[in-house]
């Protein structure tokens, strides 16, 4: 058999300049530290998919982050806010005033309005984003999971879910949940690429428990 795919190469497939891994590409960007992708992650871009960070990952300020698990594949235009998106909601205005400057910065600093808060994002492994799909920040999305397009994901997102529409309800479970179980218990994204290989049948066409006997 021959060897795994390269990991670390920016274009995964021959002949595409659509498609990028999101590891080797968010390599060319060390001031970047948060937001990170697992091995074999990709993002397709129908125009420019090197645009990732500047136009899926938006209002990165450098606080908060983002991480993608392993083989994830992310569509075009895939959007994942940062907590700098969020605005102060405790008073009778949302807006920033003290962004603009002048009088309305020095009528109150911006450290001291009540931002809304926003912990990591996560994405779990094996995870399928649709086209122009949207997280919100602090949202876990669980392993195997798949995010219909333009679906708009306000709250965590179980393992092996189906989720739909804004705000993303779930549509379905992929799985029973003894059969989620157990794929979370053999978490086959941990293997060795050349396992993994050798599983590609069963993890592309077979039964759970097909995967577990490969």
């Amino acid at each position: 058999m021959s060897a795994p795919p390269d990991p670390d190469a920016l274009y995964p497939v021959p002949g595409d300049t659509g498609t990028v891994l999101l590891k080797p590409l968010l390599a060319l960007y060390p001031d970047v530290r948060n937001v990170t992708a697992g091995d074999y992650s990709y993002y397709h871009d129908h125009e420019d998919p090197l645009r990732f960070l500047e136009r899926c990952v938006r209002y990165n300020f450098g606080f908060g982050s983002l991480s993608i698990g392993r083989y994830c594949a992310i569509a075009h235009r895939a959007t994942f806010l940062m907590p700098g998106a969020n605005h102060a909601i405790a008073g009778p205005s949302t807006f920033p005033f003290g962004i603009l400057g002048g009088s309305f910065a020095e009528a109150l600093p911006l450290d001291d309005y009540p931002w809304r808060g926003g912990g990591p994002t996560t994405v779990g492994h094996d995870v399928w984003l649709g086209t122009e799909c949207m997280v919100l920040p602090g949202v876990t999305i669980g392993h195997g999971a798949i995010i219909g397009a333009r679906a708009v994901v306000t709250r965590d997102v179980p393992p092996y879910a189906v989720v739909a529409g804004n705000p993303a309800q779930v549509m379905k479970m992929r799985f029973s949940a003894l059969e989620i179980d157990r794929l979370l218990e053999v978490a086959w994204w941990d293997w060795p690429a050349e396992r993994v290989a050798r599983a590609i049948p069963a993890l592309a066409t077979g039964s759970v428990a097909a995967l577990i006997r490969a």
